[in-house]
């Protein structure tokens, strides 16, 4: 039953309170002014409870924004990045009133929605709508689960919980139903969502398309809800909150406002997305009680006031700290665990750790991985994950380590159900988070589900892995809904996304160390469900390297043959007839074409001449392989959709044959 909240008789807020809100209101205002764009709706709506949360309920650190314990607060609604600003910088960060006064300019700290990395405060990348929720339950897991770790010995070193603002245009993107639906299955305590519900969209009321009880849904979900109707009004929200927070379960909190609250504009779509105007923010200044001039004016009362949370946050970490060396004290082996983690260190030795695969067998890329996670999990603490419900077809199970489930979060299984989208931005709020590398697997034709969320851990520079299994025709008689053909090469085209399809088992397990190593990108290892050669004489910097020779002829080479994955054999029998014909050829396998193009020019040069004529093999289309090579090139590739029919029939049938690249490759000679 979802219960209508009101101000506790009591509740310990002054006259000071509602004049640092209108102040963080005209900062708002002031800002999106300043730059002639923006949303001034939302934070002249939300800054009540933005404010709550940030002066009764959020523990942080201004002078430490990377504190470990610190909650985290999670604007989903990132296009009230305004409002976010105006916080952050009352409240002490280092955010200087300049920056407020650069919003939306170049180079500034204030860019139009929230990029983590580039303000102090901001925990993700928000603004794509419905992130910033799946986000919060990746986050609010990951303190679960590193809680039941760390906490174990009676130490409070993991106590933080989850906040997050979102709007009707998140509730209305289909990752929040999957994000809800999954944090509700897993009663995540310390997660709190605070909805503004100002009923208001970009084109009108949302009636016009957006009807839901959305209180209805979320306990639907199995979430504590509560409603509270006057969005002004602090100590309801603040009660609500407290209430939230007392529960074993998540909890979804509806707060009634107004769009651009006390401006001419109210409750209209005309005051979402564009600037006030002179007059009109005059106007809304003065109804707010807060003076015209001059602009970006902060009352001394309030700035006193808000300086209390630097000491406060100065004292929480120094407390924080204190439970640390305890924690030291008491089993150097965990502390040890939770210091890597916080350096992203992984051994040194991880090549050793890991075994390699006896050259001459067969094994699909999909069966090595799974092999490699399990001695990968041994040897990195802080790797966890799971599947969008294809764990026995994606070989992701972490066999002994048991699976995260509602109320135990300790295991190191996830099981996301068939949930791409909100796995991967669960994901990126696991790996914010900090002390986690997480890995989610589906098959590779799925991640057109997961594609905002794997462009935004790209952005965010976040280690994340995606194992992306079924790779191509290959998968065979599923048929073409499931057989990739544009998938390369589209993830290829998305910056900081590192890409590695391994030719065999070995080329695998370097991928995984490659992923394993990683500090500010996302790997995608796309491999096979059909059996490939376990091939010879595999170097350990294949992948760092992205593209190498793999057979070198005896004399000059006449043409290469770049391939990748399972193309990489067909290129090898190719090379074998063409050699029956005294032609000489290289064969380069390129299993992760960012390394490759990282490497310095002089290097990329000699290992893909451009004036040696290149064919490029893959079951797919192959264009990012085609971009690599010089003006003497063909492609043996798929650009049309498969069929249903066995494997060996598909590649026949296609033309992704031995004889065929023999064939381009004499066309070039």
């Amino acid at each position: 039953m979802t219960k209508l909240v009101s101000a506790a008789a009591g509740s310990a807020f002054s006259a000071l309170d509602p004049r640092a809100v209108n102040t963080i209101r005209a900062l708002a205002i002031d800002e999106v002014e300043a730059a002639k764009s923006g949303h001034p709706g939302l934070p002249l709506g939300a800054a009540p409870m933005a404010y709550v949360l940030f002066s009764r309920h959020l523990r942080f650190a201004p002078h430490d924004p990377s504190w470990p314990d610190r909650d985290r607060f999670v604007l989903s609604a990132g296009h009230g990045s305004a409002l976010l600003y105006a916080l952050l910088h009352v409240f002490g960060y280092d955010l200087p009133l300049s920056e407020l006064q650069r919003f939306r300019q170049w180079d500034s700290r204030t860019p139009g929605h929230p990029e983590r990395g580039m303000t102090p405060g901001v925990e993700v990348t928000t603004g794509p709508l419905g992130q910033g929720i799946a986000n919060a339950v990746g986050i609010a897991l990951a303190a679960q689960h590193l809680a039941s770790r760390f906490n174990a010995g009676g130490q409070r070193i993991i106590t933080h919980r989850t906040f997050a603002i979102c709007s009707d245009g998140d509730l209305m993107e289909g990752i929040s139903h999957e994000a809800a639906s999954f944090a509700g299955h897993l009663r995540l305590p310390g997660l709190v969502l605070l909805y503004d519900d100002n009923r208001i969209s970009i084109e009108g009321s949302t009636d016009l398309a957006f009807t839901d009880d959305t209180t209805k849904r979320f306990a639907s979900y199995g979430w504590h809800t509560s409603c509270v109707e006057d969005g002004n009004d602090l100590g309801a929200i603040d009660a609500a909150v407290g209430e939230a927070l007392s529960q074993d379960r998540p909890a979804f909190i509806r707060v009634r406002t107004h769009i651009g609250f006390g401006s001419p504009k109210q409750d209209t779509a005309g005051v979402h997305g564009a600037p006030l105007g002179t007059e009109a923010a005059r106007e809304t200044k003065r109804a707010l009680g807060v003076p015209d001039e001059p602009p970006f004016f902060i009352p001394k009362e309030v700035e006193e006031f808000a300086g209390q949370y630097r000491q406060r946050g100065k004292e929480l970490v120094a407390a924080w700290e204190q439970e640390l060396r305890q924690l030291q004290a008491h089993d150097a082996d965990l502390y040890r665990d939770f210091a890597e983690r916080r350096e992203c260190a992984v051994p040194a030795d991880l090549h050793r750790r890991i075994s390699t695969f006896q050259p001459g067998t067969e094994m699909a890329t999909r069966n090595a991985s799974g092999a490699v996670l399990q001695e990968l999990a041994q040897a990195v603490p802080s790797l966890l994950g799971g599947s969008a419900d294809l764990a026995p077809s994606n070989e992701t199970n972490l066999k002994g380590l048991g699976s995260i489930a509602p109320g135990d979060y300790a295991g190191r299984n996830i099981h996301y159900g068939v949930r791409e989208h909100a796995m991967a931005a669960a994901m990126n709020g696991m790996a914010a988070h900090g002390l986690l590398r997480p890995f989610g697997g589906t098959f590779l034709i799925f991640s057109d589900y997961m594609r905002p969320s794997v462009r935004l851990a790209a952005f965010m520079e976040l280690p994340v892995t995606y194992v992306f299994t079924h790779d191509s025709i290959g998968l065979g008689e599923d048929g073409p809904t499931h057989q990739p053909i544009e998938h390369i090469a589209s993830l290829e085209l998305i910056p900081n996304l590192h890409l590695v399809r391994p030719a065999d088992a070995n080329e695998t397990r370097l991928g995984w160390i490659y992923a394993a190593r990683a500090k500010s990108s996302p790997t995608a290892l796309v491999l096979s469900r059909q059996k490939l050669p376990v091939l010879a004489d595999i170097p350990e910097d294949a992948v760092e390297k992205g593209v190498y020779a793999l057979r070198e002829p005896q004399g000059t080479a006449q043409v290469g043959l770049l391939a990748s994955g399972s193309e990489v054999s067909i290129a090898l029998a190719a090379a074998d007839l063409l050699g029956q014909e005294g032609i000489a050829v290289r064969v380069l396998s390129a299993p992760c074409l960012k390394a490759f193009l990282a490497r310095p020019e002089a290097e990329r040069r000699a290992t893909l001449p451009p004036e040696l004529p290149h064919v490029a093999v893959l079951a797919g289309n192959a264009a990012a392989l085609l971009a690599l090579l010089g003006p003497r090139q063909a492609a043996i590739d798929l650009k049309h959709f498969g069929a249903s029919a066995p494997a060996e029939r598909l590649y026949q049938e296609f033309g992704i044959t031995p004889q065929a690249v023999a064939a381009a490759a004499k066309s070039l000679l």
